[in-house]
């Protein structure tokens, strides 16, 4: 990683760099399938209602300028999904290639443990996101399977790509704590 780097929790003033990083990976990306950008109040509140939940949401500042940012979400509403969360990843395209993924998402992991979680899920969007697929390989996520064109973007079929860490020894063993605050049944 580059020195100089700081991971920091993200705030809501950093709503304009978020959205501008989000929004280049919505106009350009496939990292994921959203195609129009969300400004920063949207931006903002999709983090608040992330940090409501008591999940770790966290940006990566180079030369001053936010870089990068990571967070992790619920996976599915459902309490019987209490214990997984599932990770986003973001890089300005400026930044990209210097390990910001990685520190994020190390980080995120270990938050995702400290709070007794026992998977940590990865949804890419698109099989050709390699250096995505990459960063979770080195980070321990285990490929379990392709969703081949469920997703429609630049006027074709792409492909969801989903891993998957185990947290705490996984389901080696009974969770202890409540879990992460869901609805539903």
């Amino acid at each position: 990683m580059d020195q100089g780097v700081i991971l920091r929790a993200a705030t809501t003033n950093d709503a304009e760099a978020l959205a501008a990083i989000y929004g280049d990976a919505c106009l350009h990306g496939t990292g994921t399938f959203e195609e129009v950008p969300p400004g920063a109040a949207a931006m903002a509140e999709r983090m608040e209602a992330i940090r409501a939940k008591g999940l770790p949401y966290y940006v990566a500042e180079l030369d001053g300028r936010v870089a990068g940012y990571a967070y992790a979400s619920i996976f599915r509403p459902r309490t019987g999904y209490r214990y997984t969360a599932e990770n986003s990843v973001y890089i300005a395209p400026w930044a990209k290639g210097r390990g910001l993924g990685k520190a994020l998402l190390t980080r995120i992991i270990a938050d995702c443990e400290q709070m007794g979680l026992r998977q940590l899920m990865a949804v890419i969007g698109g099989s050709e996101n390699v250096a995505s697929i990459a960063l979770h390989r080195s980070l321990g996520f285990e490929l379990k399977g392709v969703m081949t064109g469920v997703g429609f973007k630049f006027g074709r079929w792409m492909d969801t790509v989903m891993m998957m860490k185990p947290l705490n020894g996984g389901t080696a063993t009974l969770p202890e704590g409540p879990g992460l605050p869901l609805g539903g049944g």
